[in-house]
């Protein structure tokens, strides 16, 4: 049990702006972060349906509501997914061999090809939440099912891109079973939402291991900008089905 809290510990601050007393930081405990980075999901989602809610109640337009809820998103990651977004767009589309693609993703700036990534991005995501029948619970369920794509992302097989960072921890940390097994208990809570959601959640996990397999050929591996860009794009790719219920 105590494993467990540590590894809420670790991916609650990890994954979010909300602050908590870590425990040891190895890597077991990520392997049980990973795991449970969906739940973390429910805290972004969470925000972002009370911020559409409150958008509503005040007679603000769907679109402006949107807009302000895909802001708390990214202001309760501190950016961090849509940076990392960005870096693997830009490395990726540089074109360049593993070694040197993993150097433009670490620079601090942004490219051509994250700049552009960014903004359609962020549109759709906007686009999609404003037209969605259910927009607060399709923040929630988007949110969910984009933290689904760690644990897969973590999981056997799946080798770190560089010797350190968060890849290195948590990279290949997650067995395949235990996957599974989270995919099926976020498919569960999924249902009451509705077939759409299911299909939302199963787009956006097939989104993100396509992306996945494209990374680690041309990467060799994750690394931490990989994993952000999972979540954002299987974000993205659940807004946009949810969005066409």
């Amino acid at each position: 049990m105590t494993g467990w809290l540590d590894g809420l510990r670790l991916a609650v601050p990890l994954l979010t702006v909300v602050r908590l007393r870590t425990g040891p930081v190895d890597r077991a405990t990520g392997r049980r972060a990973m795991l449970l980075a969906p739940a973390t999901g429910l805290v972004v989602g969470g925000a972002a349906a009370l911020v559409l809610l409150a958008g509503g109640a005040a007679g603000l337009s769907p679109l402006l509501g949107a807009a302000l809820a895909v802001a708390a998103s990214a202001a309760l990651t501190r950016a961090l997914h849509l940076d990392g977004l960005a870096d693997l767009a830009d490395g990726l589309g540089s074109g360049r061999p593993a070694a040197e693609a993993l150097a433009i993703m670490k620079r601090s700036d942004i490219g051509p090809f994250g700049v552009v990534t960014l903004l359609l991005t962020l549109l759709v995501q906007v686009a999609a939440l404003a037209s969605a029948p259910n927009a607060p619970v399709a923040a929630l369920v988007a949110a969910v099912t984009g933290r689904l794509a760690l644990p897969w992302a973590c999981r056997t097989g799946v080798p770190a891109a560089r010797p350190g960072g968060l890849g290195a921890l948590v990279a290949g940390t997650v067995p395949t079973r235990a996957a599974v097994l989270v995919t099926a208990v976020v498919i569960a809570a999924a249902v009451a939402a509705g077939p759409f959601a299911v299909a939302a959640v199963a787009a956006g996990l097939a989104a993100a291991l396509l992306t996945l397999r494209r990374a680690v050929r041309r990467l060799g591996g994750v690394t931490g900008d990989v994993l952000g860009a999972l979540v954002e794009i299987a974000t993205t790719a659940a807004l946009v089905v949810l969005a066409a219920a």
